[in-house]
């Protein structure tokens, strides 16, 4: 059940050159990050089939003061944020949930180099396990990656 879900400003699907994102290409180095990480006894974390990334830019949004000191500062007002939460299953470790974490956070830093360094933006990650109160499953994605 590892779903990680972003939220973002829509201003970050303009073209790279104009500022922008490419929310598709995060989306895939984000679940490939997820499929590596291991845990204390070197098993893979997240089930292939199960593991999925998806990104919905906001239809409506507001950052911070809407500009003013991104201006003062001489960056512009363009803000841009981006939140993201993988929930996990319950009963992995604390330290595989600081891999988790750790993992993401460096496919994030990386991907957003050049935004961090020329723009105003804000970047969640945030690491959540749930307790279910009902996990109905119906897949036909799972077999493809189940068998011996």
């Amino acid at each position: 059940m590892p779903h990680l879900v972003i939220l973002y400003t829509p201003n970050l699907d303009r073209p790279a050159t104009d500022g922008g994102a490419d929310m598709g290409a995060l989306c895939r180095r984000l679940c490939d990050a997820m499929l590596a990480v291991r845990d204390e006894a070197d098993k893979q974390v997240f089930p292939t089939g199960g593991t999925r990334v998806l990104a919905y830019p906001a239809a409506h949004s507001a950052v911070a003061d809407g500009g003013a000191a991104g201006l003062a500062a001489g960056l512009g007002d363009d803000y841009a944020f981006v939140y993201m939460n993988v929930r996990m299953a319950q009963g992995r470790s604390a330290l595989t949930h600081q891999r988790v974490g750790d993992a993401l956070q460096a496919v994030v830093k990386a991907h957003f180099a050049t935004q961090l360094a020329t723009r105003p933006i804000g970047i969640t990650v945030q690491v959540d396990e749930g307790h279910e109160v009902f996990d109905g499953k119906t897949s036909s994605l799972h077999p493809l990656f189940n068998r011996s």
